[in-house]
């Protein structure tokens, strides 16, 4: 993983962070709609404005009744999680360039990892969460890095779409199971 974001470019690491940040989407709140980052990803695409994009998606993930999280402050690891999510997207730099995007990719990808751990805490080896989620990392550099075959944003905007979708199912599970 460190050594595939080490030979990123400037458009592998803004998707790599992006997706990460994609998958943590449910931790926003349920009112949160699930595409309120195609501003972004729609940027990688043309290359339009990052930083008027960046500051709409902030605009609206902090918004009103947005920060609290769906995990919740109550339940194990769920507020920590949700904190998680919000530092990744305050983290994102306002200007693509490779130095901080890079950073900001290693960040991402190690507070995705976390997230992971709190919502499937297990005492055996990897949980399923995690790993699941070191796959869909991989993957993402993979295809935009030219290793993995029909690589391109369409590719690894569906791998970060299902793996918003794992996560979302994760909280749900959890939000059953807590008292």
């Amino acid at each position: 993983m460190v050594e595939l974001i080490a030979q990123a470019d400037e458009t592998g690491l803004a998707a790599s962070g992006l997706a990460c940040l994609d998958r943590c989407v449910p931790l926003f709140g349920d009112g949160v709609d699930e595409q309120v980052l195609r501003p972004l990803w729609a940027n990688l695409a043309d290359g339009t404005a990052w930083g008027g994009a960046l500051a709409g998606v902030r605009r609206t993930l902090t918004a009103e009744g947005a920060g609290e999280g769906a995990a919740g402050p109550a339940r194990p690891g769920g507020g920590e999680a949700a904190a998680l999510a919000r530092r990744m997207l305050a983290a994102v730099p306002a200007e693509r360039t490779a130095g901080a995007l890079r950073t900001w990719a290693d960040g991402c990808s190690a507070a995705a990892l976390q997230v992971h751990r709190l919502l499937d805490a297990t005492d055996e080896g990897v949980a399923p969460l995690v790993a699941a989620e070191l796959r869909r990392q991989i993957r993402v550099l993979e295809l935009l890095g030219g290793s993995a075959p029909g690589g391109g944003l369409r590719q690894v905007l569906d791998v970060s779409t299902e793996g918003r979708r794992v996560l979302r199912a994760a909280i749900s599970r959890r939000a059953r199971s807590t008292p």
